[in-house]
């Protein structure tokens, strides 16, 4: 994986030299180093900049970017990051219409699928990724997303320029691009992170590229449009037949995903998702001679301070064991120490350049971190739940009567700590429904629904377009701030198109949570492992977390000039480090409740403090 910058400007005066202008376009791709520490580029054409930082992945040693080819007399130069798992049959395909070679990289197939494709190479991609391509024949520059927008890329306008990036902090580097919050983005920051509205890049200005769309920029202006859409439609196979497929299209998706020329590990919770990807690589690495590497998760102190609950009712360290032993793993468990949990919240925030889900990033920033001693490239079970409906919402009468995100029903507790003018100007309720409104209406409707079906798939669309893209962007700013590449097999466009039309009554069988995928995995997994509760993303149920959070918050609350106090009320801020303010529900998702809410506040405090952000 990689960062990715650059710019556009068909008006520039040329005050600017060549020299001036790789400066600047350098300094972009170095705010990005963390996601690239192996090697960066810049290209200077006539109307474009494009810079690079490379993880080497493929083809260490001629895989180099921003890299450019010449057909036909005409010049493309690509800036790519990310990862295209059918990159060898594009490559076939490409050699029998006559194209040469110079590396192993799919970079290169990339850059020729576009030249030979145009526009519509996007739809012949499998992978994830963003990427840039300067055509000088059509005079214009190409951006692309994957699907569903597993790798970032944000742009902005200012003076006639159209500036891009993997990250908004690259942003910043170009001239007049500035930090300033308006009301929506305050509205985007309390009534909606962790989360993020899709093509919202929060800080005035900033927009995202959304998943599955492509933009254009020429003279004529800019373009955008969507190259792929989720479609609706009736489900003809047997449940049998669906579970075959099931099993298939999984599989094949690991597989495809093994491909690597450094070394490859995978994450294993012991859960039905790590699981059945571990094993699935295991039997492909026994293949190969090879032994699979694996890491699991926990916190110091875990062991005596876990408590079972409706949501987690186990512990990981209890799973974990007997997979790393069926399928003979070289495992290794790391923990993470609870100093890390506040230690590294400031870091894990300029991965994200916004606050996040507090101490759930800053953990997962340190195992990334841990992973890289040994290993460039992972495989997780991110996305799911999503896709075959773990989460209890896909049966939770409340969701189905509530319109609203059913990950975050109650934003009181959001609402009760920002100071009393603050609330008066922000409509966080009627923020939050709007853009839940917004998504609901883009559903794709099969009209063969019953009326509880098709409000089962707006929970399934709320799900993949908000939930999963924001723990799909989670894990690549910590893992890739880390130097890491994290793929997610389950994740594969082929396997989201399928499953979101099996009927409810198939995946959900005999009431047997995620049932398609667990029947596909009989005969692959231990049976106890194969039937075990979901259980999530562990954190830490050590009271040490709890006081230290507090300990910071405390001292920010302290502190006259901290810049919270512009946004939060004071007297509020004490009542929680009191304890007499009431959490009431979960401040996000499942597991975020009271200390996630302290570490969300940090958070918000570093990025106004060190990024300067200046509300406008």
């Amino acid at each position: 994986m990689c960062g990715i910058c650059g710019y556009i400007d068909y008006k520039r005066n040329y005050m600017i030299s060549e020299r001036e202008e790789r400066e600047l376009a350098a300094r972009m791709a170095e705010r990005l180093r963390s996601r690239g520490p192996d090697d960066g580029g810049v290209w200077v054409g006539e109307h474009a900049v494009l810079g690079h930082r490379r993880l080497a992945v493929i083809d260490v040693e001629r895989g180099r970017q921003p890299m450019k080819r010449v057909c036909a007399g005409y010049e493309f130069v690509i800036a790519y990051n990310g990862e295209l798992y059918n990159s060898g049959e594009l490559r076939a395909e490409l050699e029998r219409s006559g194209y040469e070679f110079e590396t192993g990289s799919d970079t290169e197939v990339l850059l020729y699928t576009y030249i030979h494709y145009g526009a519509a190479c996007a739809s012949k991609l499998n992978g994830i990724f963003a990427f840039a391509v300067y055509d000088s024949m059509r005079q214009r520059v190409f951006l692309c997303r994957d699907r569903f927008g597993v790798k970032p890329l944000f742009y902005s306008e200012k003076n006639g320029a159209f500036v891009f990036a993997s990250e908004v902090k690259s942003l910043f580097e170009y001239p007049g691009i500035e930090p300033e919050l308006d009301s929506e983005g305050l509205c985007e920051l309390f009534a909606i992170s962790p989360a993020r509205t899709p093509g919202c890049g929060v800080f005035r200005g900033i927009k995202e590229l959304e998943p599955g769309c492509c933009m254009y920029i020429s003279r004529s202006g800019i373009r955008e449009e969507h190259y792929w859409r989720l479609e609706s439609r009736e489900h003809t196979d047997s449940y049998e037949d669906t579970i075959e497929r099931v099993r298939e299209l999984v599989t094949d998706s690991i597989k495809r995903q093994l491909v690597s020329d450094v070394p490859i590990a995978t994450f294993l919770s012991g859960g039905l998702d790590s699981s059945f990807i571990t094993a699935a690589a295991a039997i492909e690495f026994k293949k190969r001679g090879r032994q699979l590497s694996t890491y699991s998760f926990d916190y110091e102190g875990n062991g005596k301070y876990f408590k079972k609950s409706k949501f987690q009712p186990d512990s990981d360290s209890e799973w974990v064991p007997k997979m790393a032993e069926a399928f003979n793993t070289e495992h290794t468990y790391l923990v993470c120490p609870n100093a890390a949990l506040t230690g590294l919240l400031d870091e894990a925030l300029y991965a994200k350049d916004l606050p996040g889900m507090a101490d759930c990033d800053s953990s997962l920033l340190y195992f990334c971190r841990e992973v890289k001693k040994r290993h460039t490239v992972v495989l997780s079970g991110e996305c799911s739940d999503e896709i075959f409906g773990g989460y209890p919402w896909f049966r939770d009468e409340h969701a189905f009567k509530t319109p609203a995100f059913p990950w975050c029903y109650d934003l009181s507790m959001r609402k009760a700590v920002l100071g009393d003018s603050v609330r008066r100007t922000l409509d966080l309720d009627g923020y939050s429904r709007m853009r839940y409104e917004e998504s609901i209406s883009k559903t794709p409707v099969y009209d063969g629904d019953s009326a509880e079906e098709k409000r089962r798939r707006e929970i399934s669309w709320l799900n993949i377009c908000w939930f999963m893209t924001n723990l799909l962007d989670r894990k690549d700013r910590m893992s890739m701030a880390s130097g890491l590449e994290v793929r997610v097999p389950f994740c594969d466009h082929r396997i989201v198109e399928y499953v979101w039309n099996i009927p409810w009554e198939m995946k959900n069988r005999d009431n047997v949570s995620k049932n398609i995928l667990r029947e596909a995995a009989k005969g692959i997994l231990p049976e106890d492992i194969r039937l075990r509760k979901k259980s999530p993303y562990p954190k830490t149920h050590n009271p040490y977390y709890e006081a230290d959070i507090k300990a910071r918050l405390k001292s920010i609350t302290d502190d006259p000039s901290s810049p919270l106090l512009a946004v939060c009320d004071r007297g509020r801020l004490y009542e929680i480090i009191s304890g007499e303010f009431d959490y009431g529900r979960p401040f996000f998702g499942q597991l975020m409740a009271g200390p996630q809410f302290i570490g969300f506040l940090v958070q918000v405090n570093t990025l106004m403090k060190d990024y300067r952000v200046r509300f406008v």
